[in-house]
């Protein structure tokens, strides 16, 4: 999430991942305020207007929290309150809103009171980063762009090396030049590009590429180890010991880390793990817990406020808090496991 503050009270947020929404839900109370974007439905004055029909248009306003949850679509957040203000002078304050919370659109947070555990969640070291991730063989080629846990693929692209584009002689340049265009439209500030794939056109295409504007200001690293490329080879990556070894300080290598530690420990019969909200929670009140892992499975039958509170007293513990969503093999295994799995510094009996 990209935050910064503005003064005591108030911080401006961008939420890039579902796990920076997870963050903002642990964050955000009632009797805080939000500032953001949102759209309403503006009655018509107009002569011969039926009067139950409205315009929906796009308005800013300050929305004074009564109630966040998640919702439905895990890629949301849903917050309900009364309007504070208003940069539209038909939309009255005091009047009660919904407005959802969003991947990529900014939003202003004031809260009267911050505790550690919000400065943590908000302006905290995170974890390195963002990556440009290149699967490519002379046949085909799949980018996916990860941040923290959260993977978006962009469509396969197909070279065409034995259709009817090169139909009289392939020119793998003309394959990396449509690649560039891709990566130029997908890569942002600060990401990292990491390039594999079978044989050598991965170096071929990182050699392409250093010095040109797609490239400029970013780390190229192309790496050994994937035998696929596409889709994939996106896939195959983000499962790998080469991409632990490779992402070691990121977030997936070690949330990773974590589940293939908890699913040794359940092999050996070693009790120095949970699965599930209950196992987890009471691991946690015992002050066991070292590190989990959640996902939006956690909030499946049990109350969402509980949930909150329990994620925010273990980190206030000191515990490594991490979530997932199910855009990754890291985040379904979560899932899988009851939505919620944990480290514990030792082992629990009874």
């Amino acid at each position: 999430m990209i935050s910064k503050k503005i003064d005591d009270a108030t911080a401006a947020l961008i939420p890039e991942e579902s796990d920076d929404l997870f963050t903002l839900r642990r964050v955000i109370r009632a009797g805080d305020r939000i500032v953001g974007d949102t759209t309403r439905v503006i009655k018509q004055e107009k002569d011969f207007a039926r009067p139950d029909k409205g315009e929906r248009v796009k308005i800013r306003i300050a929305l004074d929290v009564e109630k966040i949850s998640i919702d439905e679509v895990v890629d949301r957040l849903r917050v309900q309150g009364t309007i504070a203000e208003s940069d539209n002078e038909s939309v009255s304050k005091g009047s009660h809103h919904s407005m959802a919370l969003k991947i990529g659109e900014p939003v202003t947070l004031v809260k009267k009171v911050w505790t550690d555990v919000d400065k943590k969640l908000v302006f905290g070291k995170r974890e390195s980063g963002s990556f440009l991730l290149v699967a490519i063989d002379t046949s085909d080629c799949g980018i996916g762009r990860l941040t923290g846990t959260h993977l978006k693929l962009m469509p396969n692209m197909y070279s065409g090396a034995s259709g009817k584009r090169y139909k009289t002689k392939f020119n793998v340049e003309d394959f990396f030049r449509d690649v560039q265009g891709a990566i130029s439209s997908a890569i942002r500030e600060n990401d990292e590009m990491i390039i594999f794939g079978p044989g050598e056109t991965k170096r071929r295409l990182g050699n392409f590429l250093s010095g040109s504007p797609a490239a400029k200001g970013h780390v190229i690293r192309v790496i050994d180890g994937i035998d696929s490329s596409g889709e994939d080879g996106i896939y195959t990556f983000i499962r790998s010991d080469t991409m632990r070894q490779a992402l070691t300080n990121s977030k997936i290598a070690k949330v990773s880390s974590i589940i293939d530690e908890v699913m040794s420990l359940v092999n050996r019969k070693i009790n120095r793990f949970t699965m599930g909200f209950d196992e987890t929670l009471k691991a946690n009140e015992a002050g066991a817990v070292q590190s989990l892992v959640f996902s939006d499975k956690i909030f499946e039958g049990q109350d969402e406020d509980g949930v909150i509170s329990f994620l925010n007293r273990a980190e206030g513990k000191g515990v490594e808090v991490y979530a997932v969503d199910s855009t990754t093999d890291v985040g379904l295994r979560v899932s899988s496991l009851g939505g919620v799995v944990s480290l514990l510094r030792y082992s629990l009996t009874g």
